[in-house]
């Protein structure tokens, strides 16, 4: 049973704004519960319609509450009193884990108690979790992961400095099937979440060339072509990746996280080097001064609190993976992203647009 927290209450703000629910699985970050729930409490805070259903361990739950401010009259608990580890392998854990709380939470979404779910814990889990308890939009035959990174062109109302790759690691064994609808769910997202009206779409192959790549992105290059509604571009490049060519680059899932993981490791590869040099010598040290500018815009834009987690897209429910090491913007960020694909009916968009597929 869930019951309601106590806690100072802020009064409503006006406005037509329908509430939306999200579930906050709070177990198994590397930081764990506080930040979760200290980051999905100021969304009670500052977003007046959003309501948080914490899942997790009721005393950590309530302890935390205790000293955390937040809009009590939008936060209820639900106690589960398993969860799943990092290190835990995501099929054996929710076969002897039934009360789990990334699956708890991820059943209270389907049986409508919330609309969409946020973790932090255990990536393959909670794909599992979802797998387990929604269902596949009509025309999907697997879900994908997706991410954004930093390029070097902007697009969308805001000049966003994103483009979205997908999938990353849900669906290693991508078919032409698959990535045919990879790329109209990550233009559906992108859409919603950048306000791109008309995103760019490419696939990731050895080559530019329609006919470069294994079968099955052949394939899906020849598919992706008569597919209304779609701006595809053909191929890209890896070299394009950070280009930004593509709004939306499309992948099989092992593909994917290895280029993930790669831009992950160059990011980091550069800032030690810029901390390096800039404790060698003066003249580098000088340079970097000069830079700096520069560099901080490098920071704000590979800065992945700012965005706060990675959609797992094909289901009929919403699922936003956050990172593992996320902290309280982070939380707050990505419940953020989970309501305003609810507000927009992410799931119905996909499906009209895999109608034209």
């Amino acid at each position: 049973m869930a019951k309601k927290s106590k806690a100072a209450q802020t009064p409503p703000a006006a406005g037509p704004v329908r509430p939306v629910t999200i579930a906050f699985d709070v177990m198994g970050s590397d930081h764990g519960p506080e930040e979760i729930i200290r980051g999905a409490a100021q969304l009670t805070l500052d977003t007046p319609h959003i309501h948080a259903l914490f899942v997790g361990d009721r005393g950590l739950i309530d302890h935390a509450l205790s000293s955390i401010r937040h809009n009590a009259e939008r936060v209820v608990v639900h106690h589960a009193a398993q969860f799943v580890a990092m290190h835990e392998k995501p099929a054996a854990a929710l076969d002897d884990k039934r009360d789990a709380s990334v699956l708890v939470a991820a059943q209270l979404v389907a049986a409508g108690e919330a609309e969409a779910l946020v973790s932090a814990g255990n990536t393959g889990a909670g794909v599992l979790a979802c797998a387990r308890t929604f269902k596949l939009i009509p025309g999907v035959k697997r879900a994908a992961l997706a991410t954004v990174y930093p390029t070097q062109s902007t697009r969308g109302e805001k000049d966003d400095p994103f483009s979205l790759i997908l999938d990353v690691g849900a669906t290693v064994d991508a078919t032409a099937d698959d990535l045919v609808a990879f790329a109209v769910m990550g233009a559906a997202y992108s859409r919603i979440i950048s306000r791109n009206p008309n995103p760019s779409v490419a696939l990731l192959s050895n080559g530019t060339e329609a006919q470069k790549g294994p079968p099955r992105v052949v394939e899906a290059n020849a598919r992706l072509q008569h597919v209304k509604g779609l701006r595809f571009i053909g191929n890209v490049e890896g070299v394009d990746i950070p280009k930004g060519t593509a709004d939306v680059i499309v992948c099989d899932g092992f593909v994917g996280n290895v280029c993930l993981k790669m831009l992950e490791g160059v990011h980091e590869t550069v800032m030690a080097l810029a901390k390096y040099a800039y404790k060698e010598k003066l003249l580098w040290r000088a340079g970097l001064a000069m830079l700096s500018g520069g560099f901080e815009r490098i920071k704000e834009v590979t800065d992945w609190e700012q965005y706060g987690g990675a959609p797992i897209l094909g289901f009929d429910r919403i699922f936003i993976k956050a990172h593992g090491r996320s902290k309280a913007r982070a939380i707050t960020n990505a419940g953020k992203v989970a309501a305003k694909a609810v507000a927009n009916d992410l799931a119905r968009s996909i499906q009209e647009g895999l109608k034209a597929s």
